[in-house]
């Protein structure tokens, strides 16, 4: 197809969901009666902004379908993921930021966002957000944050908010995500935290590994904006403060990151995303993708959704070794990279492009004269190369 996805295959009769099966159903329905939902969060959320053209991706996402057991039915299982040892030690650190109510974590937010503040003391809060269920949670989330502006509007009180609950609404379909913590200033001001375990090695991360952060700080901010549209004086940083291990101890340094840009780029691919019912109103009746069916029936259901395969998935989505089979099998040129995508206009195949770099191409595509140039140029360079004179 012209916009470099995969058209969608399948032998199923083109019949839409009845009218008066609901959404919810329907989903359930898509990923088996017997499988649990699997909550969406702020990394899948960003990864699924980063290509907001795999109708594939916002499908299976929105319908809770756990891709990582679908990968392994199909026969692709994906390496995507963190180590067991990396969460253990992710979490062993976190405890230690977070230990006696958050007093070093609040001490890292006013030495690098106080801003003139009075530092936290013993007086600082830490509410208690436990509730049932996370509608429950994000509802007393809701709450914690008001109660905690305005004890800041009275006394100048910092906050801290230990996994909080946010809601966010994807391509129509909730989403409940969990940073790791949320801090109130004296001022009003709410920030996001993020604690990860890689070193900050002399006041500096590795620098993808602090990209991948922003992103997915700025999921959580985009669901921040939303509980602050209800509160007058809410106001959010888009600044957050990015909490690491310094150089090689286990003790905590931190960071601000400014995500502006992250959070326009998030909410821009986030606004792309075709609603969730639609992308499956144009499902056939029956189809579903319930690991527990055969692979070729789930190789066919997969098929039918249309996907935007590109090497960058491989470190972002648990089927992309399936897709870049496929992908490879119908010889698109995403496979090769979204660069190369772009440079090659309306050639979405490597057969066509092998063609018009053998001059096979149309005299009007200023992509295949140049493919047809480069290839001209390419052989001269060869046969000067090879000549013994």
């Amino acid at each position: 197809m012209a916009d470099g996805t995969l058209p969608p295959v399948s032998s199923y009769p083109p019949s839409g969901p009845h009218p008066t099966t609901t959404l919810r159903q329907r989903l359930a329905d898509l990923r088996g009666p017997a499988v649990p939902p699997r909550p969406l969060d702020a990394r899948a959320l960003a990864a699924l902004a980063a290509n907001p053209g795999c109708g594939r991706r916002a499908l299976l996402d929105g319908a809770g379908v756990d891709k990582t057991a679908l990968a392994a039915a199909l026969g692709s299982p994906s390496a995507f993921g963190q180590s067991q040892f990396a969460i253990v030690r992710g979490n062993s650190f976190e405890a230690r930021v977070k230990a006696d109510g958050g007093a070093e974590l609040l001490r890292l937010a006013h030495e690098h966002l106080g801003a003139g503040s009075e530092p936290p003391g013993p007086g600082a809060h830490v509410p208690d957000l436990t509730a049932a269920g996370p509608e429950g949670r994000a509802a007393r989330t809701a709450l914690a944050l008001r109660e905690a502006t305005a004890a800041a509007a009275a006394a100048g009180t910092w906050t801290l908010l230990d996994h909080p609950m946010l809601a966010l609404e994807v391509a129509g379909s909730p989403a409940y995500l969990e940073p790791d913590a949320v801090v109130v200033h004296p001022d009003g001001r709410w920030t996001v935290v993020e604690i990860k375990s890689f070193p900050m090695i002399d006041g500096a991360a590795d620098a993808a590994k602090v990209g991948a952060a922003a992103r997915q700080a700025a999921v959580y901010v985009l669901a921040l904006e939303k509980t602050a549209g209800k509160l007058a004086s809410a106001v959010v940083g888009h600044t957050v403060l990015l909490v690491c291990p310094k150089d090689f101890s286990n003790l905590p340094a931190a960071s601000p990151v400014d995500i502006r840009r992250e959070r326009a780029v998030t909410l821009r691919q986030l606004e792309r995303l075709t609603r969730v019912e639609e992308l499956a109103a144009a499902l056939p009746e029956g189809l579903s993708f319930d690991p527990a069916r055969p692979a070729e029936e789930l190789t066919e259901a997969v098929a039918a959704v249309s996907a935007s395969y590109a090497p960058e998935c491989l470190a972002a989505c648990e089927l992309a070794f399936h897709c870049r089979e496929r992908a490879r099998a119908a010889g698109a040129v995403t496979a090769l990279g979204r660069s190369v995508r772009g440079e090659l206009g309306t050639l979405t195949t490597v057969e066509e492009a092998l063609a018009a770099a053998a001059g096979s191409g149309g005299p009007d595509d200023p992509t295949a004269a140049s493919l047809h140039h480069a290839a001209r140029l390419r052989a001269e360079a060869l046969e000067a190369a090879a000549c013994p004179c």
